[in-house]
């Protein structure tokens, strides 16, 4: 997928505002993904699952902290997230929908921490963005 430079931009400025805060933002994305779609909750039985656990920072932070990964190489997300797109698939055999079930997540928390940058032209980007990610941890499904 490629990516035109408004689109870059609005990736990179965005993510420039949420990379020292990927603790927080992911375990408030995942609190969201788990209250709006409580069947998502059964890969995770193992964690405490509470409001603001550390169990929800820990594994939102790991989240986001790939999707940074993925902003920092848009022109090779399938290389980038390629160890992770294995552990998905053939470890943990995630279901595949979850996936954008959590990209919605979090582009409605990045909405609500962001609202002046996420604006209709940045949430186009990380649509297509997170859509990109989400095909690249499925790929390796098939």
């Amino acid at each position: 997928m490629t990516f035109s430079a408004a689109e870059r931009a609005a990736i990179n400025a965005l993510w420039a505002k949420v990379e020292g805060h990927t603790d927080g933002i992911g375990a408030e994305a995942l609190e969201r993904l788990f209250l709006s779609y409580p069947q998502t909750k059964t890969y995770f039985s193992h964690f405490d699952l509470s409001h603001d656990s550390k169990d929800l920072h820990n594994h939102g932070g790991k989240i986001l902290k790939a999707i940074g990964n993925a902003a920092h190489h848009l022109d090779d997300i399938d290389h980038a997230l390629s160890t992770l797109s294995d552990l998905h698939a053939q470890k943990l055999r995630v279901d595949p929908g979850n996936f954008r079930l959590l990209s919605h997540s979090i582009q409605v928390t990045l909405a609500v921490h962001y609202p002046a940058d996420f604006t209709p032209t940045a949430q186009v980007a990380w649509d297509k963005f997170l859509s990109a990610v989400s095909f690249t941890l499925v790929s390796k499904y098939r």
